[in-house]
């Protein structure tokens, strides 16, 4: 596991809790950046809120089961395998922190595309769901997939019930 500990030692990224660096337990990684991904998310929900408040935000027309379904499981999978595709390519030609911060930009720009606030708002959970995906990939794709996904889906709990049932 030591070569997994050097990924984002030297960059702007060691900040974050080792948890998230080193992928040594799996549901550690997962609740850290789950609390770490809402965290970022609320505060930039906030800043956008008071500095942006004309920027549009997301609105799902639908309601129950369905929408909380496609909100909490099937946009965490079905976004985590497009995120491995784009970053196995992006780690082809740049350092992994480089890939990290340019997928989630990329995410960024495309929820943009909806509703300009909403990508501001998912940028910083798509730094840890990219970081984790890298860290944990050096593990197996099964494993890096899975802990994404997990903390994707974590991350989602919340709006999902809200926008579902809210």
């Amino acid at each position: 596991m030591s070569a997994a500990v050097g990924l984002f030692e030297g960059g702007p990224l060691r900040f974050l809790p080792a948890a998230l660096r080193e992928p040594r337990r799996a549901w550690l990684a997962i609740l850290v950046g789950a609390a770490l991904t809402l965290a970022g998310s609320l505060a930039l929900s906030a800043f956008t809120t008071l500095f942006a408040p004309a920027l549009a935000k997301p609105d799902f027309a639908m309601r129950g089961m369905t929408v909380f379904l496609l909100l909490f499981l099937f946009a965490p999978l079905v976004e985590t395998l497009m995120m491995a595709a784009v970053l196995s390519l992006l780690a082809r030609f740049l350092s992994p922190t480089l890939a990290v911060l340019v997928s989630a930009a990329l995410w960024g720009i495309a929820h943009s595309l909806q509703a300009a606030a909403w990508g501001l708002v998912i940028w910083w959970p798509f730094v840890i769901f990219s970081m984790l995906y890298m860290v944990w990939r050096q593990r197996s794709v099964i494993a890096a997939l899975g802990v994404a996904t997990a903390t994707h889906a974590l991350q989602n709990l919340l709006p999902a019930l809200k926008i579902a049932f809210g």
